[in-house]
């Protein structure tokens, strides 16, 4: 099946612009990141995480002065998905539920009557943390790293570089987007095993696509070997365009509906 057929864009000659907006997004999200920085989850942080919900919205403040009655003062507290969710972290360590029991019991005291219920309540000891932080770092690095050695082995070492370098910037990009999107309406977005594994599967698709590029590529220098190589780039691009708008935009259409009706847990 072939979406579009014949066509005859000149990727190259746009590239200088497009190479400006990349890094313009880069730079945003860099200065995103430095001054935000990333919302970390349980999973990296260590401490207890609780999701509760009541019968009626409530003020987070209240819930604030509640929590610090009960000897939470520096608890994160905020909305998780709607009025009447709200997503309560503290770094409080202690023996088994402890840290959630007293959450619990000091919400159930002050707002007893809208009937706080816990949907969700995750554990994690410092040093599970950190070691969960240090092996998703490593997994990132190291598949970057595998694929470098893949593609600079069935291609070329500069191909293996350019795809690297590719993998790279989409990371960095969609990292940067992640901080500045983060904590506006309808955008909570945390680092958490689930965002890791999403970070991968991103590597993954972006270099399946990358490796069929670059076949067509080294196809066409052996058919074309007198043609410039801006325009057999250009010719390869176009070549593949119906393939990649297939492929990247029936992945998309199910993410959209995912990141719509998926829920808060799932939207990150």
């Amino acid at each position: 099946m072939r979406f579009l057929h014949q066509t005859n864009i000149d990727f190259m000659r746009k590239r200088k612009t497009w190479y400006i907006v990349s890094i313009s997004v880069i730079l945003l999200g860099l200065i995103s990141l430095g001054i935000k920085g990333l919302d970390f989850g349980i999973d990296f942080l260590g401490g207890t995480e609780l999701i509760v919900n009541f019968d009626t919205p409530v003020d987070v403040g209240e819930i604030r002065t509640s929590l610090t009655d009960a000897g939470f003062p520096r608890a994160e507290i905020k909305s998780y998905g709607g009025p009447e969710q709200i997503l309560i972290r503290t770094e409080e360590q202690a023996e088994g539920t402890v840290v959630g029991d007293r959450i619990r019991e000091a919400l159930t005291k002050s707002f007893g009557q809208m009937n706080p219920t816990v949907l969700q309540e995750i554990k994690i000891g410092p040093k599970v943390g950190a070691e969960l932080q240090r092996n998703a770092l490593y997994a990132i690095v190291f598949s970057l790293l595998g694929m470098f050695i893949y593609i600079g082995f069935r291609f070329k070492f500069v191909f293996g570089m350019g795809a690297v370098l590719s993998l790279f910037h989409d990371v960095v990009i969609t990292l940067g987007i992640i901080s500045i999107l983060d904590n506006l309406p309808n955008f909570t977005f945390e680092i958490d095993q689930n965002m890791i594994a999403a970070f991968l599967t991103l590597i993954g698709t972006s270099v399946n696509d990358t490796v069929v590029i670059f076949d067509r590529i080294r196809e066409n220098q052996k058919l074309y070997r007198s043609m410039d190589l801006k325009e057999l780039i250009n010719k390869s691009l176009n070549q593949t365009l119906s393939r990649t708008i297939i492929t990247s935009g029936t992945v998309f259409t199910v993410i959209l509906i995912l990141f719509m009706l998926g829920g808060e847990v799932t939207r990150g």
